[in-house]
């Protein structure tokens, strides 16, 4: 993995916003989309312990039509050389042009196999995930299995390195939540004292017990000083109100800066309304954690 490069520590940038200041919080950004132009993010640290452990062997994987997750996957199969499957939920897209994402994981080497969302509910199930390496053509012990969203015991350990990285530099962590394994790993890896706050991106109020899950599967317990801020999923993954896009048009012209609107957005705008309500105390250092660029400014030059 370290053939590729990444860019770790990855920056972490103060921000001036009076919208923080003006409540004496410090904003800082963990710029974890800069760690490597195909593998940005979190995708980079649960990806690459996976990666490890896949040690050559295919790597098949699961997400949506727009998953992150899957395009982090098909590049990383481009770069390092290894076949990468990946399982997309809803078989009535099989019958449709590629939306853009879905055809850079192709472009990249992926072979997709698109299932009905019931199956797909029921993907970790022994006899489903058996039924669908068969009909991939896939032998079970020659084949490294990675979740949804890449959030397994491996990917959390990866991102107890994220914790590390920020352990003499932030009182209060946020991080946007999809399936919570950053989260998971995040928290573990702060120091005694420092807090992890997850914002999920998807409705539902199941988060809770999958970070605890993880972390028990992981490290035997709950760990680390963590809580959820459950308010802003915006009506669940993909969706925003006017609200949460007026807030990212407005960041992008005061910083410059481009929000990936699925999880950064988010992430942000949960953050100020906080600060707005006085959650932090006068003095608190706040990182976000960027995860991710918008799609356009993910795809490298070559494939825009």
């Amino acid at each position: 993995m370290t053939r590729l490069q990444p860019r770790l520590p990855s920056p972490l940038h103060g921000l001036d916003d009076e919208r923080f200041t003006r409540h004496g919080v410090r904003l800082l950004l963990k710029r974890d989309d800069l760690i490597h132009p195909d593998l940005p993010g979190n995708k980079w640290r649960k990806l690459a312990p996976n990666l490890r452990a896949a040690a050559g062997r295919p790597v098949l994987t699961f997400g949506g039509a727009y998953s992150n997750h899957l395009r982090a996957t098909a590049a990383a199969g481009r770069l390092l050389g290894f076949d990468t499957i990946g399982v997309v939920r809803g078989d009535e897209l099989a019958h449709r042009p590629l939306n853009p994402s879905l055809a850079r994981c192709v472009a990249d080497g992926m072979r997709l196999h698109f299932i009905d969302r019931s199956t797909y509910r029921h993907k970790s199930e022994p006899h489903v995930l058996a039924a669908l390496l068969a009909t991939a053509g896939l032998d079970p012990q020659q084949v490294h299995v990675v979740p949804e969203g890449g959030s397994n015991s491996l990917a959390v350990q990866g991102c107890t390195e994220l914790g590390a990285e920020l352990r003499e530099v932030a009182d209060v962590v946020s991080v946007a939540c999809g399936t919570g394994g950053t989260l998971a790993g995040l928290a573990a890896g702060l120091a005694p004292g420092q807090r992890a706050i997850g914002v999920p991106v998807l409705k539902g109020g199941f988060l809770t017990a999958e970070v605890e899950r993880l972390q028990r599967e992981t490290f035997g317990e709950r760990t680390g000083e963590w809580r959820l801020e459950g308010r802003f999923h915006c009506g669940g993954y993909a969706r925003t109100t006017p609200e949460l896009d007026a807030f990212a048009e407005d960041f992008e012209r005061r910083h410059g800066l481009p929000l990936e609107r699925h999880y950064v957005a988010k992430l942000l705008y949960a953050l100020k309304t906080l600060t707005e309500e006085g959650v932090f105390p006068n003095g608190t250092r706040l990182v976000a954690v960027i995860t991710g660029r918008p799609w356009e400014a993910a795809q490298p030059a070559s494939s825009r």
